[in-house]
């Protein structure tokens, strides 16, 4: 995460001192200053706290379990998903302080439990988020989740490498659904060309 940086006017009147003491502090290595390229000093947040005595929870260990799957019928599969990652979570060491589930597609942005997790890691609520596979979280782009979860300090624990066999179906119906959106798009949802464009997909994964 990217700490703010505070000039020396806005540390010292945080801290409600003179900025000849905290330039003094710097010279004996009390403060940890950074120099911005033009040599003006720089107090990081977190010393400011420090100096004030404000310490912040760790919430290294506060964990959040997300389970995912794509259609109602596949609820079995759902609650095995939540206990595995419960069971991993409680071997761990975590503070499970929410087990969240969607169905839905994994291409499928808005997410009322995602959303909710991205709420949590904003408000540093959060150091965990343990899910079984890295599709569960997004279809694509996971490297991208990754970093803007690493950003607030919050890291993503894949339990299992590969993705189940059995999860084949679903790959195939969101990839119908990707090339149905961007065929919808180009061509319009009633058009000729979408359906030809639609239906050889599914020929050729049937193939």
């Amino acid at each position: 995460m990217i700490e703010k940086l505070l000039s020396l006017s806005e540390a010292c009147k945080r801290l409600g001192i003179h900025p000849n003491t905290l330039r003094k502090w710097d010279r004996q290595g009390k403060v940890r200053v950074v120099r911005t390229v033009g040599g003006r000093r720089r107090i990081p947040e977190s010393e400011v706290e420090r100096l004030m005595g404000i310490v912040k929870p760790d919430i290294s260990k506060k964990a959040v379990i997300y389970a995912r799957v794509s259609s109602h019928d596949q609820r079995g599969d759902l609650e095995r998903q939540k206990q595995s990652l419960l069971d991993y979570a409680r071997s761990k060491g975590y503070e499970v302080i929410a087990l969240l589930e969607d169905v839905a597609s994994g291409l499928n942005e808005n997410r009322k439990s995602l959303n909710k997790i991205f709420d949590m890691v904003e408000k540093t609520e959060v150091g965990t988020v343990v899910i079984a596979f890295k599709d569960r979280l997004t279809r694509f782009g996971f490297k991208y989740l990754e970093h803007y979860f690493a950003s607030h300090n919050v890291k993503i624990e894949v339990v299992n490498g590969e993705e189940p066999k059995d999860a084949y179906q679903e790959l195939v119906e969101d990839l119908i659904a990707l090339v149905s959106s961007f065929a919808g798009k180009l061509y319009g949802l009633r058009s000729h060309k979408y359906e030809k464009v639609v239906e050889g997909v599914k020929q050729l994964i049937a193939e």
